[in-house]
């Protein structure tokens, strides 16, 4: 039988007292953000939910306490194996406050939608309580077979038109807006984008939030001067290098992770000094030993798997209500890549 986790429980191993633990988990001030972090890892290591949280769970028809261990399945492809293990991370963590498990399961890359139902039964997805499909699959048809499955599904991705299915996705809208407004503030108007902007549907929202907070800062966009081209070579790292030389713009947005160190080292190869004669910013998964101390619009993408794995909780409790999007907003960090332009 689970042991009950108490304030003192928690208060004892963190060594501060129960009132400040009380206060960390009810969100009132008076601690260091580091000390309520750390409140709120253990509480969620050992199972231990404030009446708020257990009567939310209630009203979501959720047990605190479940009795059967849920298996669910988290469905991706090796484009998207470098943020999965942040996703995978946050369906752990919640999962593993309910005892349930959630097990990755590699899309082969030449799968073709035909042979999908036979992969479908050999791998045993029909049989997990739930499907969570990640980002970035190769074709629409493999997507939507998933999105067919007779199973609870939630995309992490942003939904395609007229999907029913229920999604959490990190706002890349929103980051790729605070990177302009940030850089706009800093006095910069002569912004370079670089990225793919057709392949998926994230990058087609990068690049018009790009586009329109740039409108809102009183400049028009041309696409013919941004590093958008991609055929699937690495051409559009000269392309870039391209259109840097023509423009000599004072910041470049990067808007797709893996294009950011090779974006980075061209602009050293130049001679550019970042950031003191062109500001950088990238929307990075998380910080790479690549590059230096970023400036980049944080992506919740771990929060992203933690708050699915509620999304799915939830979906299975309410069958017959209406699907819901959730999008999950991040801060700017301001690292050692842009500068206020001067004169």
């Amino acid at each position: 039988m689970r042991k009950r986790i108490t304030l003192h429980d928690l208060a004892a191993q963190l060594g501060l007292t129960i009132q400040t633990v009380s206060k960390a988990l009810r969100g009132l001030p008076g601690m260091s953000e580091q000390t309520r972090s750390e409140v709120f890892k253990l509480a969620r290591e050992l199972g231990y939910m404030t009446k708020d949280q257990k009567q939310t769970l209630q009203q979501d028809l959720i047990s605190p306490y479940p009795v059967v261990q849920r298996r669910f399945v988290l469905v991706q492809n090796k484009q998207s194996l470098n943020f999965n293990r942040l996703l995978l991370q946050g369906l752990h963590e919640r999962f593993m406050e309910f005892g349930h498990t959630v097990q990755p399961l590699l899309i082969p890359p030449k799968l073709k939608p035909s042979q999908f139902d036979d992969w479908a039964e050999e791998e045993g997805l029909l049989y997990a309580e739930g499907v969570f499909i990640a980002p970035r699959m190769n074709w629409d048809l493999l997507e939507q077979k998933l999105l067919e499955l007779q199973l609870p599904r939630i995309l992490l991705n942003f939904p395609p038109p007229e999907s029913k299915v229920d999604s959490v996705i990190w706002d890349v809208y929103e980051a790729v807006y605070q990177a302009v407004r940030r850089l706009v503030r800093m006095g910069h108007r002569n912004i370079l984008y670089v990225g793919d902007t057709k392949d998926q549907r994230g990058f087609v929202i990068r690049w018009q939030a790009f586009a329109e907070a740039m409108k809102e800062a009183g400049m028009t966009v041309d696409p013919s001067e941004h590093a958008i081209d991609r055929d699937g070579s690495e051409r559009w790292l000269v392309d870039f290098q391209q259109k840097y030389q023509l423009r000599q713009p004072t910041a470049v947005i990067c808007g797709i992770d893996e294009e950011a160190a090779p974006v980075y080292h061209t602009l050293r190869r130049l001679g550019v000094n970042v950031p003191q004669q062109c500001s950088l910013v990238a929307l990075l998964n998380e910080q790479s030993d690549t590059l230096p101390l970023c400036s980049r619009p944080q992506l919740p993408i771990r929060e992203a798997g933690y708050r699915a794995a509620d999304r799915m909780l939830w979906r299975i409790a309410n069958p017959h209500l209406p699907f819901e999007h959730v999008r999950l907003q991040g801060d700017f960090f301001t690292g050692s890549t842009i500068q206020k332009l001067q004169g």
